[in-house]
């Protein structure tokens, strides 16, 4: 077994810092590629480049001296992975970033594998929007930008009555996907490591309550039957073994009022939705994300405590007094030094 010595992680922000630190715990050096000075990763590495991801001369020298890279989120371009590839290993691989940097591929790949989505259109043009709802008979709709979306950020909710010409103009896009609306209960994620040995182990699925679009608090595991948890392990588990994932991906899910699974997004690393598994699990998330794509085998999955995370946004960083003195509270904060309305700062953990 060759287990890499030094990890390349391209980004800088809290995903890299938490699988930088999970690396330090299996003495594996890390190297933090970053445009911006100051991000929380480059706080706890043994090596950082600042440097575009565009800077061929630097991407050289940043695989230079790195066994092996990843990514810590799914904007960095593809045309930066394409270089890299040529030099050494990237886990996890070009087809996944590619499949989830747009949504018209996403959702065409997980329909072509027997994974559900919400009824969808592409779109191109204000047009296609008034022809979806007249195909589909409805009266609303939600239309995303096919890429470079989270957090609630590109996207709108349509409807019939709304100027199909002002609303694809709030895109700033020329290239969207329409989707339908789902009446769900609840939004549930599951997070799964595969290691380059091809044996994949999931965690507990979760569910997920959001505060204006960004993830806000993380139930571990989702209040759902074991019949709804069991098959959202074997579909993120049927899409791990699909794309030949070596790394750690989550699968964002919906759980609509019968009990029927439909998927939403695929992220192709590790999930804020995971951050419990650092406190609760055996093997967190980002360190079977290191053991993946590093050579190790992934380790196990299972959770000793039923848990909440609760992300500290913006302002919420200054209120920390009431975990201090919790009993079962976990503290992360990702040493972010400017608070934003919006800008995850933290996470707590509480054991249950």
């Amino acid at each position: 077994m060759v287990i890499a010595k030094t990890l390349g992680i391209l980004g800088g922000g809290q995903l890299g810092r938490m699988s930088a630190m999970a690396a330090a715990q299996l003495g594996i050096k890390t190297h933090i590629f970053c445009p911006e000075t100051g991000c929380p990763a480059s706080l706890v590495t043994s090596y950082f480049t600042q440097a575009e991801y565009n800077d061929h001369k630097a991407l050289k020298a940043f695989a230079q001296n790195v066994d092996v890279i990843t990514y810590e989120f799914e904007n960095i371009p593809l045309e930066t992975i394409e270089f890299l590839e040529e030099l050494k290993p990237v886990y996890p691989g070009r087809n996944l970033l590619e499949v989830s940097q747009n949504r018209l591929k996403e959702k065409s790949f997980l329909n072509d594998i027997g994974i559900k989505t919400a009824p969808w259109a592409p779109c191109h043009a204000p047009e296609d929007i008034a022809k979806t709802l007249k195909e589909w008979q409805a009266d609303a709709c939600i239309i995303k930008t096919a890429r470079f979306g989270y957090d609630g950020k590109g996207q709108i909710f349509h409807k019939l009555k709304d100027n199909i010409y002002q609303s694809w103009e709030k895109l700033k896009t020329e290239e969207a996907v329409i989707e339908g609306i789902i009446d769900f209960d609840l939004e549930i994620s599951v997070v799964i490591a595969r290691d380059l040995m091809g044996q994949s182990s999931a965690y507990v699925a979760v569910q997920n309550e959001h505060k204006n679009h960004i993830l806000d608090r993380t139930i571990a595991p989702a209040p759902v039957s074991n019949e709804v948890l069991s098959t959202a392990s074997d579909m993120a588990h049927h899409l791990a073994e699909a794309i030949d994932l070596v790394g750690v991906l989550a699968l964002e899910l919906f759980v609509t009022k019968d009990g029927t699974l439909i998927a939403n997004e695929i992220a192709p690393r590790p999930h804020n939705s995971g951050h419990w598994t650092i406190d609760a699990c055996h093997t967190s998330q980002f360190e079977n994300h290191v053991r993946a794509v590093c050579g190790l085998p992934v380790g196990s999955t299972v959770a000793h405590s039923d848990a909440e995370m609760i992300n500290l946004i913006g302002d919420d960083v200054h209120d920390l007094g009431a975990y201090l003195e919790m009993e079962k509270a976990h503290i992360h904060l990702y040493g972010k030094a400017e608070v934003r309305p919006g800008r995850k700062m933290g996470h707590v953990t509480i054991l249950k």
